[in-house]
């Protein structure tokens, strides 16, 4: 049964901090995944470990406003060192090793993507109630460019597709539809972009493999309605509401690894309310999982 949620958020500054930055963390939590592995494959811990505690003090940084803001306008610095200590410590006598070429390749692809993100926050930090258009086929795009770097960083666990015809018990099937009145392009809050990207990616995570996650993103005139569609794990019914409070996870979900921030359905919630809108969920265990948002468009 579908339900809306109706709680009261209670976030300390730096959880509200955390919630705007939480796109930036999950990534940020991806490079030093990989990083570990890189140290593992090749015996380079000891190495290794100043990247690691440089991209952990970037972690760090984003529950201050002021030191968030300074980690993404210096991400283009951050980027070249990691780089360049990979390279010095393993890349030198094993530029060629499979291994390294793949985590390589999927931290470029990751740090193309954290460019992205940098550049949404510190254009929201200027203009924080900003209605952006996007165009409705680069945002499919987008989307498409983030399950691509998940699907990288799995190191071959899995394959993701977006045709049917191409799914099976091994590949995700991602389904994404969107449609406006303004016809190619579609408004909407410029962070929603985000609660679009971390619904989705929650959803592929509690999802296993052969599993399918649809996306509608549908703006009617009157209202921006977006809903996320999985066959996953699901939420056990009496933590419906409780899912939506900082750091909290369901029992169910308690003993799988996962490299995010752990607050996407948080921030989700957090986002909605901002901007007067409404959430329901509607889950059942070993079934699957759609959340719905629904936000007033703004008047032009």
């Amino acid at each position: 049964m579908e339900k809306e949620i109706s709680i009261v958020l209670q976030l300390s500054k730096s959880e509200q901090t955390l919630l705007e930055m939480h796109s930036f963390l999950n990534v940020i939590n991806v490079i030093i995944s990989e990083i570990k592995i890189l140290s593992m494959n090749f015996n380079k811990e000891k190495e290794l470990k100043a990247l690691q505690d440089h991209c952990i003090s970037i972690a760090r940084s984003l529950e201050s406003l002021d030191s968030a803001l300074e980690s993404a306008r210096r991400i283009d610095k951050s980027e070249a060192y990691i780089l360049s200590e990979l390279h010095k410590h393993i890349g030198a006598d094993n530029k060629h090793h499979p291994d390294y070429e793949y985590s390589i390749d999927n931290i470029t692809s990751i740090f193309r993507i954290l460019n992205v993100r940098v550049r949404e926050i510190l254009n929201r930090n200027e203009f924080p109630q900003d209605w952006s258009e996007f165009n409705i086929s680069n945002l499919k795009d987008n989307i498409i460019s983030v399950f691509n770097a998940i699907e990288l960083n799995s190191h071959g666990r899995y394959e993701i597709v977006y045709e049917a015809t191409s799914h099976d018990i091994n590949r995700y099937l991602i389904d994404i539809i969107i449609s406006s009145v303004d016809g190619k392009v579609i408004k909407m809050p410029s962070v929603f972009q985000d609660v679009i990207r971390d619904l989705m990616a929650n959803a592929r995570k509690y999802t296993p493999p052969g599993g399918k996650i649809k996306a509608m993103l549908i703006d009617d005139g009157i209202k921006l309605s977006l809903a996320i569609i999985d066959n996953g794990i699901g939420v056990p019914e009496s933590q419906i509401e409780k899912i939506m409070q900082f750091g909290f996870r369901g029992d169910n979900t308690v003993n799988k690894i996962t490299y995010g921030g752990g607050f996407g359905l948080t921030k989700a919630y957090y986002i909605t309310k901002r901007y007067n809108g409404r959430m329901w969920v509607d889950s059942e265990l070993n079934k699957g999982t759609k959340i719905r948002i629904e936000i007033p468009r703004k008047s032009a």
